[in-house]
């Protein structure tokens, strides 16, 4: 979720990658072609770079670039006689006759036709077809030395005619030889008996010789080829890795992965880096795809068979395994050779174990995509039978057969035994894959379902897509399944514990209450279902309710399993925290480090909720403690939405300490992770962004980004995730005089908070509803609400609400007209605030104080205060607010000078800026106005001024005029429409 315009770079336009990781070679080979006569043997796979390399080195030596020969061998099944070297030679001259050719120069006769009045007659016929072809090749080196060519480029020698390859031996065994060679090939295409190996295997006669192996890019090296595709900028780590692992580093197939994922606008940036929107698989490439399946036609049917079997296999085997897979492929000696022949062709390969795989795993993606779909079905049950008589047994492979096999009996057996093994070693995300993909796709009876729903871990599901589909699951079991009660209750159960993690928090306590009378068969789990209830979140039931169940769970005298009790001893710290009681902390304190592994995810919950929790209480040491331990666990078990969510806490304390270096990135980023990330949890980095606008004095991006981030609240959360937003709006607009509005946006949440009676939630809103009152008119009311206020959080060691309370406690001094008695509880309140710390609060109310010194005439106490306030707010960054002491200190006659403040809004001039490059790309592929705006959470009217704007700049009088010239200037990649839904 996106909240505005975007404080990010210009949108680069996808470019062809730098050359990366090849510094090396390339000094080599300039070093070597500095002395000549050199012959230069450059060798590597399909991909890997040759080409880029020697088209590296051509350009950077611009004063031989005029001596230089370019020859290509083409990939056709009969090659023509000396056809690359003689393509290479037809344009080099325009008039032969000058070259002043020797009587020999008559033996091109045949080859160079078109040139034949300009050629001396042929030479009688040689004695033998040797002497004759010796003839010829004095006959082209004599053209080569006329044309002064001093250097031969031949590439992909390995497709070249026997006679070429002669003619390469004829120049490098020359004794005074003229003529540098440079040549690239394919090793792993070189037939057996090629004369190419007598090339890379003697030492010329009159020249040095240099060999380059080129090998695959690692992980640094894939991120700068990324990078240099995209105008430079950064890559992350994490896409970077899993890109090297789907290509192995192969230069084609990265360039080829990033343009696929481009076109498909599965790139987006969050902060400073550029990430994949789903890392979890990468597609085949289709020039990547063409070029495997061009090899692999060359072969063999036994080594094709072989190809199909290693492709369905995927993990390495060993080799008689691959061979029994092969079947009914030809005898076992023929299929031997066959495979064989697929290792030798270089798209397999056996390692020191003697196990087979493929090279590069698109490569394997490719052949497996080619394979048709019954032949691809067989293939999976033999593998699956061979496995089977393995030891151990490789349930995870066994599975995957299985289920492509259409063996759905076995699929399950084999899943549920591998998501066994995956949560007893650690592996939870593994787990989660396997169950999800179980119960979503194998019709399973309601037992099966409950049994296995109860195995995972919902805290690792994400992507709207998975939930959804598992939800799906539950409720077929429960309407066509024929559950007995016991097991609608069980599947009730999960389905509420599915909605919350979904947070759709009101529908998913309706659904407990109806799964608790059912759960008397499992007393642990009607305690948890009962610890559920207790939790505060995204309903309407008052407090008292809540902790009626919490304290309920505390009475309850059943010995249940250690994972489950902290299960509820997680939930139970949480809740009461979130009720604002202090017992809460003592529960919480409970929360020890894990001791098996299936406590680890609980502790991370845990650890995080009291991260949280100190968040709210205003405990920011207590916070950032608990978030570090939530963190590291998350890191190292790659909790990954469990690592997201704390980010998003940390990024909401790190705004309320004043830790803004580098925040609104981070908050950009949080906000727009659709992946890992529900849309009530990106909620409070959108409202961070709205802040920081706000603070830095943008009032316009500031309250188009609150609105729709209320808005998003009022629809996807409960009523208390409109609190601080509604607060955060309501502030902006009190400064701008809008009474009226800001009555209107904090009476909802007010009487939320009021019904409810978790007076520890209105730190945001108390203030700035109190204020708006007395500015109504409607003391009584400002009074009351602060009185309700003192009482809900009375007794509580609550730091942040209690500093919001000594502010509206100011506040009403302040509209008594008594400014000596309200400068000095804005004092005690600004202390307050600091004492947190929370230091732009602090400054606010140190500025409140200063004017009520001022408006006491007491001048020589109010400007050092300002003074020291402006100062301050300059340095934490809130220009806005700084700007405006500024003003008030020069009106008071004190000179201050206006900080050099840097990150102001860019003007973009006929560029397009980063917000209407959004907006243009998911324009080009497809998506209506409103769609756009609700991909970007703008206003459709935003929206359309963004695509006016870019018309405007691009000289185009439409929305398909504006497309076709986004794309034809590369500032846009194309798509087909629709790609970005």
């Amino acid at each position: 979720m996106s909240t505005s315009d975007s404080d990010a770079r210009d949108l680069p336009a996808i470019a062809s990658p730098g050359l990366v990781g090849r510094e090396h070679e390339l000094a080599a080979l300039k070093a070597a072609l500095s002395d000549p006569p050199v012959v230069v043997l450059i060798e590597g796979e399909a991909g890997i770079g040759k080409s880029r390399l020697i088209q590296e080195l051509l350009e950077a030596h611009t004063p031989a670039r005029q001596r230089v020969l370019l020859a290509a061998c083409p990939a056709v099944r009969q090659p023509f006689t000396l056809g690359p070297v003689v393509d290479a030679i037809r344009p080099a001259t325009e008039d032969v006759a000058r070259l002043g050719l020797s009587g020999l120069a008559g033996a091109l006769r045949p080859l160079f036709p078109e040139w034949a009045s300009a050629l001396p007659p042929a030479p009688d016929l040689a004695e033998d077809a040797a002497a004759a072809r010796h003839q010829l090749f004095r006959a082209i080196e004599e053209i080569l030395v006329r044309l002064e060519i001093r250097l031969l480029t031949v590439e992909d020698v390995h497709w070249a005619d026997e006679a070429s390859l002669e003619f390469l031996l004829f120049l490098a065994s020359r004794p005074r030889q003229q003529v540098s060679l440079l040549v690239s090939y394919r090793p792993e295409e070189i037939a057996p008996d090629s004369l190419l190996l007598r090339l890379s295997s003697r030492q010329p006669a009159g020249a040095a010789r240099l060999r380059l192996s080129l090998k695959p890019l690692d992980v640094p090296g894939t991120a700068a080829m990324v990078s240099s595709m995209l105008d430079g900028e950064r890559v992350s780590d994490e896409f970077a890795t899993i890109l090297h692992d789907r290509t192995d580093g192969l230069p084609l197939a990265v360039e080829e992965s990033v343009r696929l994922m481009w076109n498909r606008a599965d790139m987006t940036r969050r902060g400073d880096s550029w990430v994949r929107q789903r890392l979890s698989e990468i597609d085949v490439p289709p020039t990547v795809r063409d070029v495997v399946l061009e090899r692999s036609a060359r072969l063999g049917p036994a080594a094709q068979a072989a190809l199909r079997a290693a492709a369905v296999l995927a993990d390495p085997a060993p080799e008689e395994a691959v061979v029994e897979v092969m079947a009914p492929a030809g005898d076992p000696a023929s299929r031997l050779a066959g495979l064989a022949e697929a290792v030798g062709s270089g798209l397999l390969r056996e390692d020191q174990r003697g196990l087979v795989s493929y090279r590069h795993m698109l490569a394997c993606r490719a052949v497996y995509e080619a394979i048709p779909v019954p032949q691809r079905r067989a293939i999976h049950l033999r593998a699956a039978h061979v496995l089977e008589d393995t030891t151990p047994s490789p349930v995870a492979q066994l599975a995957r057969h299985f289920r492509e096999a259409g063996d759905t009996t076995a699929w399950c057996r084999y899943t549920e035994q591998s998501a066994d093994l995956a949560l007893a070693s650690g592996d939870d995300a593994t787990a989660v894959t396997l169950l999800h993909d179980l119960l979503t796709n194998a019709g399973l009876p309601p037992a099966d379902v409950v049994r296995l729903t109860g195995k995972v871990p919902f805290h690792l599901l994400s992507g709207h897509e998975r939930y959804r589909e598992l939800m799906h699951a539950l409720h077929l079991a429960l309407e066509t399944g024929g559950p007995t009660p016991s097991e609608a209750g069980e599947i009730r159960f999960h389905v509420a514990r599915l909605l919350q993690q979904t947070e759709s928090f009101e529908q998913s306590r309706i659904e407990m209450e109806r799964a608790l009378p059912d759960l008397g068969h499992d007393p642990a789990m009607s305690v948890r279902a009962m610890m559920f209830l207790g939790l505060p979140y995204g309903t309407t039931t008052p407090a008292a309710e809540h902790l009626r169940w919490l304290r309920r769970v505390a009475q309850v005298p059943v010995s249940i399993a250690p994972v489950d009790r902290l299960n509820i001893r997680v939930g139970r710290a949480s809740g009461l925290l979130l009720l604002g009681e202090e017992e809460g902390w003592a529960e919480a304190a409970l929360i020890a480090d894990p001791s098996t592994a299936a406590e680890r995810q609980q502790i991370t919950v845990g650890h995080h909720n009291v991260g949280h929790m100190a968040l709210i209480w205003g405990r920011y040491p207590e916070a950032r403690r608990a978030l570090a331990l939530a963190a590291g666990l998350a890191d190292t078990y790659q909790y990954q939405k469990l690592r997201r969510k704390g980010q998003v806490t940390l990024a909401h304390l790190d705004w309320l300490t004043g830790a803004w270096d580098g925040l609104a990135d981070r908050a950009l980023s949080l906000a727009g992770d659709e992946e890992l990330l529900q849309p009530v949890s990106r909620l409070t980095p959108a409202v961070v962004t709205g802040l920081l606008y706000a603070a830095r004095g943008d009032q316009d991006r500031a309250d188009e980004c609150l609105r729709r981030v209320l808005e998003q609240a009022d629809r996807h959360g409960g009523a208390e995730y409109s609190v601080e937003p509604a607060g955060a709006l309501a502030r902006l607009r009190l400064g701008a005089g809008r009474v009226d509005d800001v009555l209107q946006l904090t009476d909802g949440p007010i009487r939320f908070l009021e019904r409810k009676g978790t007076w520890i939630w209105a730190t945001e809103l108390a203030p700035v509803r109190a204020e708006a009152l007395l500015m109504a008119g409607r003391i009584g009311e400002a009074g009351d609400l602060v009185d309700a206020f003192a009482a809900g959080v009375r007794d509580r060691r609550a730091p942040r609400p209690h500093a919001a309370l000594s502010t509206c406690r100011a506040i009403l001094a302040q509209h008594q007209d008594d400014p000596l008695s309200a400068a000095e509880l804005f004092a005690r309140a600004a202390d307050a605030w600091q004492g947190l710390p929370q230091p732009y609060d602090a400054l606010l109310n140190r500025e409140r104080q200063a004017r009520c010194l001022l408006r006491a005439d007491q001048s020589d106490a109010a400007l050092p205060l300002l003074t020291e306030t402006f100062q301050g707010l300059s340095t934490l960054g809130a220009r806005g607010d700084a700007e405006r002491v500024m003003h008030t200190l020069r009106a008071s006659g004190v000179g201050v000078k206006r900080p050099s403040w840097h990150g102001g809004r860019r003007s973009y001039g006929d560029q397009l800026s980063p917000r209407e490059l959004d907006v243009v790309r998911l324009l080009v592929g497809g998506r209506t106005n409103r769609e756009i705006a609700g991909a970007l959470i703008l206003s459709p009217k935003t929206v359309a001024r963004h695509v006016e704007t870019a018309m405007r700049k691009l000289e185009v009088s439409s929305r398909t005029a504006l497309a076709v010239k986004v794309v034809e200037a590369g500032v846009v990649v194309d798509s087909p429409a629709g790609a970005h839904r």
